[in-house]
């Protein structure tokens, strides 16, 4: 009976990982060919459709734009290559070149990383006598627990984590000088916002003294220049809204009364007849629908933006009818001033004058929270993190159910479809169906995430990105890395060991590296189809070209369909991290997961070079490369989840072997130790090179 038993058992597991090659072959296949048609249509449609592939050729200031691209086919690889990061800088700014500067790093490493792994790492895992099969005997669960193989996989590690490290001290290095250029550099520092602040949360003798405000801040080098303190102008805003509204429609009626009137003088030219004017168009004062009489809409719409403009310059000439907020902008005569006034405590009490922003600049402003009191934007983080949890609870199911729901053994158990073999379109299905279900569901929540920032009271949309990177990468690691991919491992652990714990350090080491082709999958899907949907912009030739034919009738509509697009800051950034952490945790266990991160990394890096010089314009995201140093921290935590992972195998190798052996031990110190070293390293890097990345010195 037992002998049964085992027997099933490991027909089950030869299923199993049969299943995981059909799996990640099936998945491979599928991508590298959405990936091909998607760059050959790129390809093809570069040159023809301008509007989309190449705005900042021309609709950027001329001093920003970029080379034209001949319209050869690939022609494009070689005009990427020819910028020089002097150039990169100058043209697209700090923010861009750091973040493409972060992705080719991480390039270099997992390059360098495939190559030394498939040397070291694979060799030591196919050698090391272990049951494994199909896919599982390239991981480190084919290692048997007193192989001395293992020290192949520490010695790897912990060389690698020492270069990693390095190679974040040198970035910080870079990054840290040309942060202090880009604050001095002329270019920026004689703009008014270099030497402005926004103080927030004033107390009321300070919001009803604006002489009282000043004098507070003229301790500082240069002294004031001068200090406005906020109004609401929700009045104003309003009769300004109406008058935009009214010169929107007026241009529309013009536009199409011209183009009539063009094609009726045309049509009166070919029949040579006279021409007769068309009727010009009418409307109605009210927005009912059919309500009123019918007006010419020409003198209706100009009558009443000369009423809302008369209004505006009534209601613009006292500024003392609108009510004071709490908060103001101070401009001083110097930079420097403004930034030590950043870094000063300026009130004793509790979070009264506690925020301070740098480099303003208006479009970035969120004008609605600028009156927000202390005590109410502390409530309201609260009740958005509280969401933000809830949200994790709520995403954690819907994400475990949907995976589950499509998994062949689950489907299997539908009475219509439990005779279905395991076949190459089953594995298929298996293969693509919940990736793209996962990138779904994610791609909602950053709005959900942005709302929530938005409502706790933060003044810029710059901060509300810069905040949104850590949460959302937080929420990725969570949803998509532990309780996604990990959910088949974690649930065979929990259901072998409800009646015997102890078994849990004996199946680390056997079930966490089958985890290793849900990372592959996922990985495919990102590295080939996503970087080629990320430079054919599918949807943008849509929204930018097909939809400004239908909708945009008015010359000012046609140059605002013309702008370059701005790349998701907030969204993207945490998405490579998260892919640098998955690549990493899994590099001394499974190499080939190495290989396909390095494609990952390497054709991002392609696409984001060209997207960034054609495509992508962020005027409003100037920043000095701030996400370049929350990047490393994210960067971090994936180092430290690495580590940890391969100090549990090591203990649970340990416990796995027969008998307490001295190199079981001495892995387990090892591992141990580089952690340590880690967080030595870390700490100073907070010490060394954070108060002077937001800062002049």
């Amino acid at each position: 009976m037992a002998d049964s038993s085992s027997s099933s058992s490991g027909n089950d597991a030869a299923a199993v990982d049969e299943n995981s090659v059909s799996t990640f072959v099936s998945s491979l296949v599928f991508n590298l060919v959405v990936a091909a048609v998607i760059f050959i249509a790129f390809c093809i449609l570069r040159p023809r459709f301008k509007r989309v592939y190449a705005p900042r050729t021309y609709a950027v200031s001329t001093e920003k734009r970029s080379t034209p691209v001949s319209s050869k086919p690939l022609a494009w690889l070689s005009a990427i290559f020819r910028v020089r990061d002097e150039d990169i800088i100058a043209r697209v700014g700090l923010d861009t070149y750091m973040f493409l500067r972060l992705m080719r790093t991480m390039f270099v490493i997992f390059l360098v990383l495939s190559i030394l792994s498939l040397i070291t790492i694979l060799p030591a895992n196919l050698t090391g006598d272990g049951n494994a099969t199909g896919l599982s005997r390239l991981t480190m669960g084919n290692v048997k627990a007193d192989s001395n193989n293992l020290w192949v996989h520490i010695v790897f590690f912990m060389v690698f984590v020492a270069w990693v490290m390095h190679t974040i001290f040198g970035e910080l290095k870079v990054y840290t000088r040309l942060r202090i250029w880009w604050l001095t550099n002329p270019t920026h520092a004689s703009k008014v916002g270099a030497s402005t602040v926004l103080v927030s949360t004033l107390p009321t003798p300070l919001i009803e003294n604006e002489g009282k405000l000043s004098s507070m801040f003229d301790m500082f080098p240069g002294g004031v220049r001068q200090v406005i303190v906020n109004r609401n102008c929700s009045k104003l805003e309003k009769i300004v809204s109406e008058r935009n509204d009214f010169v929107g429609k007026l241009e529309k009626a013009l536009t199409t009364y011209a183009v009539k009137c063009e094609k009726a003088h045309a049509k009166s030219v070919k029949k040579g007849v006279a021409y007769v004017a068309p009727k010009q168009p009418m409307t109605r004062a009210s927005n009912v629908p059919f309500k009123g009489p019918k007006l010419d809409a020409f003198e209706f719409y100009s009558t009443q933006i000369a009423s809302r403009n008369q209004s505006i310059c009534e209601m613009s000439g006292d500024k003392e009818q609108y009510k004071r907020q709490s908060s103001a902008f101070v401009l001083f005569r110097k930079q420097l001033a403004a930034h030590m006034a950043a870094q000063t405590v300026l009130d004793y009490k509790p979070f009264s004058m506690s925020s301070v922003s740098l480099d303003i600049n208006p479009d970035d402003i969120i004008w609605s929270n600028l009156n927000m009191n202390p005590y109410d934007r502390r409530i309201r983080g609260y009740i958005s993190l509280a969401a933000t949890i809830g949200l994790v609870i709520v995403w954690t199911i819907l994400t475990a159910a949907l995976v589950s729901l499509v998994s062949i053994e689950n489907l299997k158990k539908i009475p219509a479809l439990s005779d279905m073999s395991d076949s190459k379109w089953f594995g298929l299905f298996s293969g693509i169906v919940p990736a793209v279900l996962l990138a779904v569901l994610m791609a909602l929540l950053p709005m959900i995430l942005r709302l929530l920032l938005r409502l706790e009271g933060t003044t810029r949309v710059s901060e509300v990105n810069l905040r949104l990177l850590h949460r959302f990468y937080f929420f990725q690691v969570w949803n998509i890395y532990l309780v996604t991919i990990f959910s088949t491992a974690l649930l065979t652990i929990l259901t072998e060991t409800a009646s015997n714990p102890a078994k849990i350090l004996e199946l680390i080491p056997t079930e966490v590296p089958k985890s290793a082709t849900p990372i592959l999958v996922y990985v495919l899907l990102l590295a080939f189809t996503g970087a080629a949907k990320e430079i054919l912009q599918i949807s943008r030739l849509v929204l930018r070209y097909v939809l400004p034919l239908l909708f945009a009738k008015t010359p000012r509509a046609i140059v605002n369909a013309e702008k370059p697009a701005e790349f998701d800051w907030g969204v993207s950034i945490p998405v490579h991290s998260l892919i640098f952490l998955m690549g990493f945790s899994y590099s001394f266990i499974s190499p080939l997961v190495n290989c396909f991160v390095a494609a990952y990394f390497g054709l991002f890096y392609l696409v984001y070079r060209y997207q960034f010089l054609y495509v992508y314009n962020d005027a409003n995201w100037v920043t000095g490369g701030l996400s370049f140093p929350k990047a490393i921290q994210q960067i971090m935590v994936g180092v430290y989840i690495s580590e940890v992972y391969i100090l549990l195998m090591m203990v649970a190798k340990l416990v796995a072997a027969d008998g307490v052996n001295a190199n079981g031990i001495l892995r387990v110190i090892f591992t141990g130790l580089t952690l340590l070293l880690t967080i030595f390293a870390h700490s100073y890097i907070n010490d060394a090179y954070l108060p002077i990345i937001n800062y002049l010195p």
